[in-house]
């Protein structure tokens, strides 16, 4: 009994000298990029499509170290398409039919690197900010208006001038399809000298997400030109503007803008609020007493005579 428990039993344990000398007897493995693995069956012939679906779940801080390790990593995260997937995976929205011509990974910085247009153009402006959001332009007609009423109807007036005049919106034409990001940009200075700041006011500034990587932006040869003003002057309880793509303005999902008690917030809650969605943006701040509000268009094209690649909804205090 007692042999055949030599023979099945548990190993006997070795001496701590003959453990140590084992230890150091183990040779060292050292890793190697995947493309170079020329043993063993652990990477198989699809290993890039493998990584490149991993890259896929990852942002784009994390993309950036991983490059960092090795060249074979950095040519396979350096692919267009995983920098596409990222954009639009962050963003939040669906595949343009017709894909933007620049490089996607910078495309992707330039919407994630906190960056916004009053950093561009306006750096000594007193500004605080508030990223919304992305949506997206599937025609070239988008309503911009100053209310959130509901019905909300085409204004058919000759002039943009016209229809904010008429009722505090307008239709342009000629817009850029595509992604677009909406910004809210705030101007809070009371420090400032009156005749040097703009006061208080509020702007909803969205743009294509091609404008900070297009040359007539960078070089400042594309400007923003106002387009209309509009000026109440009585009481208001709060100070909105929106964007909506004509061609979804009927649709569900931008039925959530009107509905404002689920997103404008209480009465006595001052701080400004947004709302986004597949095919508009819009964005609100209760107000206290006040005398009215100015309220300004501007819009930014692409050369003379090109497509709108920006748009501002201003309201200032009277």
């Amino acid at each position: 009994m007692a042999k055949r428990k030599q023979r099945t039993g548990a190993v006997q344990p070795q001496p701590l000298k003959t453990q140590k000398r084992m230890r150091r007897a183990k040779p060292i493995c050292s890793c190697s990029s995947p493309r170079f693995t020329s043993s063993g069956p652990a990477f198989t012939c699809y290993e890039q499509d493998v990584w490149t679906e991993i890259a896929k779940f990852l942002d784009g801080k994390s993309l950036v170290m991983i490059a960092a390790t090795c060249r074979w990593f950095h040519e396979l995260v350096m692919e267009g398409c995983i920098w596409r997937y990222l954009c639009l995976r962050d963003l939040q929205v669906p595949a343009p039919r017709h894909p933007a011509a620049f490089d996607w990974k910078k495309l992707y910085i330039s919407s994630f690197n906190g960056s916004h247009s009053y950093m561009f153009r306006q750096p000594e402006k007193h500004i605080d900010w508030m990223r919304i959001g992305a949506f997206f332009l599937e025609s070239s007609s988008v309503l911009i208006t100053e209310r959130l009423s509901t019905p909300l109807k085409l204004p058919k007036e000759e002039s943009v001038q016209q229809m904010l005049e008429s009722c505090g919106s307008c239709v342009l034409n000629d817009a850029k399809p595509g992604i677009w990001i909406a910004d809210l940009q705030l101007v809070r200075c009371p420090v400032c000298e009156l005749n040097t700041c703009d006061g208080t006011m509020q702007t909803l500034d969205a743009r294509h997400i091609e404008l900070f990587l297009s040359e007539g932006y960078q070089d400042g040869s594309w400007e923003y030109e106002l387009i209309g003003i509009q000026d109440v002057k009585k009481h208001v309880e709060g100070a909105s503007g929106a964007i909506f793509d004509v061609k979804h303005l009927n649709d569900t999902s931008t039925s959530a803008v009107f509905n404002l008690n689920s997103w404008v917030g209480k009465a006595n809650d001052w701080q400004p609020k947004a709302v986004i969605t597949m095919h508009a943006v819009a964005v609100n701040t209760n107000l206290q007493k006040n005398e009215g509000l100015q309220v300004k268009y501007h819009v930014m094209r692409a050369g003379a005579g090109g497509e709108v690649v920006s748009i501002r909804i201003s309201q200032q205090l009277l």
